[in-house]
């Protein structure tokens, strides 16, 4: 524990601080008590040294001064912490949070909230000024990505697999946790099936007891590689059951089920969101998508890698427009399946030029074999966000890649080198 030296008189008196003091902060204890001719001294831990004795009402006077200060200054800090997220380097800005009362205040469970798409949804339920519980076991997500809100008493982090029972009291269940990646997913199939399924069915348990509504994030791969384009909610999917993406696209349609079956048979109120393809900062360098490759190859001018000939398409999401699609989907009426996408259409070979021009990279694009099962064409209906939600994208694709390789410049200068991940299963690397 640190100690202060009080000097008054020429006589010396050690008293314990309150709560260790922050460098800063002896200055101000200083100038509010320097009306009592209080010195604040520096700090020691030399507790042997036997000070000779002040009168009682001095010292009583004395301290209770000094207290007051320092309680004064923590009183404060702790309320400037409570409004507001503190910068990190991964999220080097602050973030104001609202103020709820009680009755308006929820408390909203986020599973796989330290991820990437879960530590944005996070970001907006805080700034929200609801209380969040984020559930997280740290296989792809990271705890960087969700520092910020650490010392924020709405917040709470609970290192925790969701294959695993938990007991909770919470008003609202947003449930993100599974790896999203190819080569993550395929790292450990039958554990990315179980997440998919005894996940689902522990977070539906809970949502059953607490009486909680449960969103789901599907996914746009339970549409397979589609013969139905672009992609509307009504179309059942082409799905290979036995390839190498099928733990994650089974996984995800049989999670599906579950929601429906629990809302039918028990009454749970649920809400399905199908995601599309999803970039912005926080982004696992290492996760093998074509965003985050493109970005880390053309910024290190290392050959940008087309898996096929690139003429398969894809349509991309900055990831504010996804969180506003799932808070719109959760607080709506709607509860059947919705699309959140931008149909903005690009062929991969298309976007690869399209990165390396925004990067002004050296690098040269080369094509290896195509990825068993790689969809052809990806493009998503939203007619039905639209009417039954309010939702479509607004962030322009530039606009976002733009942040998303200043992100990703942040991260090179850190690690010094990436090499990135492959289309083969891989364990994530921190």
């Amino acid at each position: 524990m640190l100690v202060l030296e009080v000097e008054m008189d020429g006589l010396m008196q050690s008293m314990p601080d309150l709560d260790r003091l922050q460098k800063q902060s002896y200055a101000d204890f200083t100038n509010k008590a320097a009306d009592s001719d209080v010195k604040y001294l520096r700090p020691h831990s030399d507790l042997n040294t036997v000070p000779r004795t002040l009168e009682s009402d001095e010292t009583s006077n004395l301290i209770g001064k000094a207290s007051s200060a320092v309680e004064q200054r923590l009183m404060e800090n702790h309320g400037v912490l409570s409004r507001q997220s503190l910068p990190t380097r991964t999220t080097p800005y602050i973030m104001k949070t609202n103020f709820l009362p009680d009755h308006q205040r929820l408390k909203i469970l986020v599973t796989g909230g330290a991820g990437f798409v879960g530590s944005h949804l996070v970001d907006k339920l805080m700034m929200e000024g609801h209380e969040v519980i984020v559930v997280d076991n740290f296989f792809t997500g990271q705890k960087r990505n969700i520092a910020h809100w650490l010392h924020h008493p709405n917040f709470s982090l609970v290192v925790h697999d969701v294959t695993e029972h938990i007991q909770l009291e919470v008003d609202q269940i947003y449930h993100l946790a599974c790896p999203a990646s190819p080569p993550h997913y395929q790292y450990n199939p039958v554990k990315t099936i179980k997440t998919s399924t005894m996940g689902t069915l522990n977070m539906l348990g809970l949502a059953k007891r607490v009486r909680a509504r449960m969103l789901l994030t599907s996914t746009s791969e339970i549409y397979g590689d589609p013969t139905v384009h672009p992609q509307p909610e009504s179309y059942w999917g082409n799905v290979n059951t036995i390839g190498p993406r099928s733990c994650y696209d089974e996984g995800k349609r049989v999670a599906e089920t579950m929601m429906y079956s629990y809302k039918n048979q028990n009454g749970v109120e649920i809400r399905v969101a199908r995601i599309f393809n999803t970039f912005g900062p926080r982004m696992h360098p290492n996760d093998g998508r074509v965003v985050s490759n493109f970005i880390i190859q053309s910024l290190q001018n290392k050959d940008l890698t087309i898996y096929g000939e690139g003429k398969q398409t894809r349509s991309f999401q900055y990831v504010s427009d996804l969180v506003e699609g799932l808070y719109k989907l959760m607080n709506s009426d709607y509860d059947l399946p919705v699309n959140l996408g931008n149909p903005e259409e690009y062929t991969v070979k298309s976007f690869a030029e399209y990165i390396h021009k925004l990067t002004d990279s050296k690098s040269k694009i080369i094509y290896l074999p195509k990825s068993q099962d790689d969809p052809s064409q990806r493009r998503p209906e939203i007619t039905t966000a639209k009417e039954k939600i309010g939702w479509e994208p607004v962030v322009k694709v530039e606009q976002g890649l733009k942040k998303t390789i200043e992100y990703f410049k942040v991260v090179l200068k850190d690690a010094g080198e990436i090499i990135p991940t492959g289309p083969g299963a891989a364990k994530p690397e921190a």
